[in-house]
């Protein structure tokens, strides 16, 4: 890990990919446990994790499969240990029993995903076709992940520290969700150092060994009569309590006739279409949720109440879109359009469909 600060005493900056400024941001959140096992386009974490951990005191493992890894996550989080494990599409999809139960059983931990194209093996550049799977809860049962989005690698630092507080705060899985691009792009990053993890995290209901007091139960099954439901209440109270932390960036959306709701690497890439266009007097804005779940619909929906028009550009074949409509259902629909997973997305490729959207405005 370098230094904060420089010996001018200004803040450091430092030049890495997106993966890596996900491990530098997870050692500095506290992250003492890594479990993983090796997957383009993320082994830039578990490589950097396998020297940097132990040397912060933690412990790496390079488990026999994805499964593994997630249930490791799993015993970690319920020893109340600040852990992680980082996969892509194929390999987080292995590890939906696992986390289905972490949410379940109220288990904080963070699960970083660097989607790749798909289905089935697909190829190893961007995608953004595991949308539905993080943010509807993509094991077994009615549950959520609080689900961050990186669109830099700044933030790809800083979303890390957020996501494990989130965890310990909400008692609850939290993943980060980038693609290929996140993780392979390279910016500078500036580190900085949150505050210090308390030793009382979790001290109510982490598992320690009883000495001196009752017994502890960490569990997802409830087969008293009653009790599932009363579970599942009590989930479905804390995830509506969530949405106080969703977050979106708005850019140029004061005046703009379009609203274009992108995220993660196809938000900046939009960012970048979106310049060209208004440079040539075109009126159209961008909204970049930063929280997939929460979703920042409260958001969209009092932009539609301003008479905004919509377009959801998406790197898939139309996920995202569903919420974006069910944010401003009644008022007005939102437009779509998907670049191909397979394809490498350019901010030209988002001309002609946004200004379609625009009526050739």
């Amino acid at each position: 890990m370098p230094n904060n600060t420089t010996d001018t005493g200004t803040p450091e900056r430092i030049f890495i990919k997106g993966n890596e400024a996900i491990a530098h941001g997870a050692l500095a959140a506290g992250c003492r446990c890594y479990f993983g096992y090796p997957i383009t386009p993320q082994n830039d974490i578990p490589e950097m994790m396998s020297y940097a951990l132990p040397d912060a005191g933690g412990e790496f493992v390079q488990a026999e499969s994805e499964v593994a890894s997630a249930n490791m996550l799993l015993g970690a989080a319920a020893a109340g240990i600040r852990a992680l494990t980082s996969s892509s599409s194929p390999g987080i999809s292995l590890m939906q029993e696992a986390i289905s139960y972490m949410a379940g059983s109220e288990l904080p931990g963070v699960i970083v995903n660097m989607n790749r194209g798909g289905p089935g093996l697909g190829d190893i550049g961007p995608s953004q076709g595991d949308y539905f799977q993080s943010v509807k809860g993509g094991g077994h049962g009615d549950y959520k992940l609080f689900v961050l989005a990186p669109a830099t690698c700044q933030e790809c630092y800083d979303m890390m520290v957020q996501a494990f507080d989130l965890a310990f705060k909400y008692r609850n899985p939290v993943m980060v969700l980038g693609d290929a691009i996140v993780g392979q792009m390279k910016e500078p990053v500036t580190p900085w150092k949150p505050a210090a993890v308390p030793a009382t995290e979790a001290a109510d209901w982490r598992l320690e060994g009883a000495k001196g007091r009752k017994p502890r139960l960490l569990k997802s099954l409830f087969l008293e009569d009653g009790a599932l439901a009363g579970q599942n209440r009590h989930l479905q109270a804390k995830y509506a309590a969530m949405q106080a932390e969703a977050k979106a960036e708005s850019f140029l959306t004061d005046d703009a006739e379009l609203i274009v709701v992108a995220y993660g690497s196809i938000g900046r890439i939009a960012k970048s279409a979106i310049r060209k266009l208004r440079a040539q007097g075109h009126k159209v804005g961008l909204v970049r949720p930063q929280t997939l779940f929460p979703f920042p619909g409260p958001l969209l929906r009092g932009l539609a109440e301003q008479g905004k028009r919509f377009l959801t550009i998406e790197h898939n074949c139309g996920q995202m879109v569903e919420d974006v409509r069910l944010s401003i259902r009644g008022i007005v629909d939102s437009a779509f359009y998907g670049h191909m997973p397979g394809e490498m997305p350019g901010s030209d490729d988002f001309l002609a469909p946004i200004l379609d959207a625009m009526g050739g405005k």
